[in-house]
This record gives C-alpha cells, structure tokens and sequence, in this order.
C-alpha cells in the first residue's frame, strides 16, 4: 500500500465518524475528526479517560491553527520558531472544535506537524486530527507501532500502514500552556 492510498482510507474512516491509530511527529496516536463529538467521544472510551481531561489536537500549518483559536498570542509564535523538538501550545479561547474536546477552563492543546505522514494526513483531511498517544490512560505511550497493545489496535477503525516497521527512539511533545495575559507554563518538558 501507498503511503497516499493509507492516508486516503484513513480520512475515509475519519470522515465517516471513525477512529484511526496513525504515526506522528511523535509516538504512535488514536486520532479522528476533531470537530466530531462522536468520534472524540469514541477516543475517551477507548482510552478509558475521563473526558474532563483534554487531548491534543495536530494540524498541518499555522493557517490551520488560527481556524482553532480566537486569537494566537504572538509568543506562540516565537515558541513554535525556537522549539527543538515537537511542541503541543495550549491556547485560551478554542472554537470550532468538538465541545467535548475542549478543556473546562475554554483551552485547546495544538501542535503543528512536520513529520511527512501526520502533516500530510492533517493537510489531505483539512481539519484539525486529535492525537492521542496509542495507550490507555495510566499506561507507557507507543513509542512505535510495535508497543501497541491488541487492546487498542481492536478497538479502532483503522490501523495506518506507514512506519509500522519502525524501531525508533520516540518521545511524546513538550506541552506549553500559554495564557491569554501573556503568562507562560511548562506542563511537560
């Protein structure tokens, strides 16, 4: 299989409501339409997480992030030009999101893919994806395809076939919160 026909029958399953398990700029994800209740609501159940608990979302440009936010303070900017490693930005005023996917307190955790496959499924698909790391809560992330647990990999839609044979040291995202008043917090380093 293609790694363009992989990405076509993922958002195929995306666009019908479905979960899908795909690699990412960081460890494997459970990811879906970020836009559809149902769908993110499948993911927590999957996950076996408390939905008062966010989950990150992947978009493919800054283009794409400014749809999700009402304003995107300048340091966040900044932030993304100087990070090193992939970076999740946690921003105030999320909108045309899932309401079940957005925090208690109004914020959305964004990240922008580089990595090939991800950004190029974020790009086709033209919406924000959820990316959750590939486990159930409580449990060690899949660094890759391998560490996946039977669990998850039946209870989801579709299982990407791109990098599956991949044995690399992968990391999840450092998380920065940023504020509306301009105050900065580090969540995960």
């Amino acid at each position: 299989m293609t790694i363009q026909e992989d990405i076509k029958n993922a958002i195929e399953v995306m666009k019908q409501g479905g979960v899908i398990l795909y690699p990412t700029d960081t460890v494997w994800g459970i990811g879906c339409d970020a836009t559809n209740a149902e769908a993110v609501a499948k993911v927590y159940k999957i996950k076996k997480r408390d939905d008062s608990k966010a989950l990150i979302c992947l978009v493919d440009s800054d283009a794409r992030l400014q749809r999700y936010v009402r304003q995107v303070p300048n340091v966040a900017w900044d932030l993304l030009d100087v990070a090193v490693k992939p970076t999740t930005i946690i921003l105030d005023g999320a909108i045309n999101l899932a309401p079940n996917l957005i925090a208690e307190d109004g914020s959305i955790a964004l990240r922008i893919t580089k990595e090939p496959f991800s950004h190029e499924l974020c790009y086709r698909f033209q919406k924000a994806l959820v990316s959750t790391s590939a486990n159930v809560s409580g449990e060690p992330a899949a660094a890759n395809y391998c560490d996946i647990s039977q669990e998850i990999l039946d209870a989801v839609d579709y299982v990407c076939h791109s990098r599956r044979q991949e044995h690399k040291p992968h990391t999840p995202s450092s998380i920065i919160k940023l504020a509306e008043d301009g105050e900065v917090t580090i969540i995960r380093k």
